[in-house]
């Protein structure tokens, strides 16, 4: 799969223009902005490459921090191949363990014509009568439930190669495959190509927006395989929606790539730049009403194409991004501030204490979703704390016979069959009254039917 090597760095907006929204007071929001209309836990893929690349190479010095910082976080699945005889059924097949696991899945379509207008991560479908075919064909695998949607990276951004009946052609395939997609599954969020804040001009894109449909969309998202800061993309965000305002399309909101965010900036190109960190870890909890999720649509340690082949997976790459940066957050923040209430106008009664204490809580729970292929499996496991929060957890999963682990993330095994017990890392163990934290494991066998039990 050869995923996004043109990362264009126009710098159509100004450092005055930013600047000036920033004194405006449009800026990265923090606090007591509520969270935009996503909500839930994203989906961590356990197909995707660098977790089949730790499973494997457990012995590589490099894989804890792999394993523990980029493995263990939700990242976009991309569909980049033309395939419309199977592609309903893989996406079914995703979307199946996704729901299973009760967390949202990220897909990144990546198959319009023309794409990347011949550069390293060229092709796609062949005309655009083929690309709506397989749209359809995709569309009907996405079940009923919350997906989000990233249609056509750089298919709106970077237009060069097009003549204007061919943009016309495209923009109409867009809108098409918008509405294909919320016809089949209301309950997709659906995305459209915004560029990102050092491209073109927030005007600009908001034009482009308007001309593929973006009415018809939730919003669009920025920054996918690139490097500009979470605050210039929320500043840009904001300029790209007031001019969506300004032209009578209201409620649209932003999607951010967050995946290589998080060091310096400079050229594009991170197969040869190590300067690079991964950004704010994946989350719908946004704090800001504009922005529905900061995303990892670009997965971390997969190349753009100059050193490397684009898309391929190169674990130097990943441990360059990984090594340094923070762990990742064991539980979510909220997403909105609590109410505040006004205090009472008498005095509240009083009580008596009571005669015994009270109950210091429900220890934890563990439930256990397979994701089950001819010869193997991989496990996610949430550990879940009961009314009062636990600093440290043991959860003891029950295997079917013939089932072996061959690697685990985000928890230390004892064992590989039978009865296996995982312990909590050093960053998940203390877990919040009611909260959630994950771990996984991958085995050969079968692991339908598998139980799970939690300690604190």
């Amino acid at each position: 799969m050869a995923i996004l090597s043109s990362r264009r760095r126009s710098a159509a907006i100004s450092v005055a223009a930013v600047a000036g929204l920033a004194a405006a007071g449009v800026g990265f929001a923090v606090g007591g902005a509520s969270a935009g209309t996503v909500s839930g836990s994203l989906y961590r893929d356990p197909g995707s490459a660098v977790v089949r690349w730790v499973a494997a190479n457990s012995g590589d010095s490099r894989a804890a921090v792999i394993r523990d910082k980029i493995a263990s976080q939700p990242q976009a699945r991309w569909y980049a191949n033309f395939n419309p005889s199977t592609i309903q059924s893989e996406v079914s097949s995703f979307i199946g363990a996704a729901n299973a696991a009760q967390q949202i899945p990220v897909l990144s379509v990546y198959e319009i014509t023309n794409r990347d207008c011949g550069g390293a991560s060229a092709g796609g479908a062949p005309d655009l009568n083929q690309y709506q075919t397989w749209v359809s064909n995709f569309a009907r695998g996405l079940g009923n439930q919350t997906v989000l949607i990233i249609l056509e990276t750089d298919s709106l951004a970077l237009q060069t190669c097009l003549s204007t009946g061919e943009l016309n052609a495209r923009n109409q395939a867009l809108t098409t495959a918008t509405q294909t997609i919320k016809s089949a599954n209301p309950n997709a969020k659906v995305y459209l190509d915004g560029g990102h804040s050092t491209w073109n001009s927030a005007n600009d894109t908001a034009n482009r927006l308007r001309a593929a449909g973006v009415q018809y969309a939730d919003g669009f998202f920025t920054n996918v395989s690139n490097f500009n800061p979470t605050s210039s993309e929320a500043n840009f965000g904001r300029a790209v929606i007031s001019a969506l305002n300004g032209m009578g399309i209201s409620g649209k909101r932003q999607v951010i790539d967050t995946s290589r965010n998080g060091g310096a900036a400079g050229d594009w190109c991170a197969d040869d730049n190590t300067d690079r960190r991964i950004g704010q870890y994946p989350t719908t909890n946004t704090g800001d009403a504009n922005i529905d999720a900061y995303l990892w649509v670009k997965p971390p340690g997969e190349a753009d194409g100059c050193r490397y082949t684009a898309g391929s997976f190169q674990p130097d790459l990943a441990f360059s991004l990984a090594n340094g940066a923070p762990n990742p957050p064991t539980t979510a923040p909220p997403t909105t501030n609590p109410p505040t209430t006004a205090p009472p106008t008498t005095a509240p009664p009083t009580t008596a204490p009571p005669t015994t204490p009270p109950p210091t809580g429900n220890g934890c729970s563990a439930s256990v979703a397979i994701n089950q292929w001819n010869g193997g499996f991989t496990a996610s496991v949430n550990v879940t704390a009961g009314s009062a929060a636990i600093n440290g957890w043991a959860v003891t999963v029950a295997l079917p016979g013939g089932a072996a682990i061959t690697g685990t993330w985000n928890a230390q095994a004892s064992g590989t069959s039978g009865t296996v017990r995982f312990t909590n890392v050093g960053y998940n163990g203390q877990v919040g009254a009611g909260q959630t934290t994950n771990f996984g494991f991958q085995g050969t066998g079968t692991g339908q039917g598998a139980t799970a039990t939690c300690a604190a």
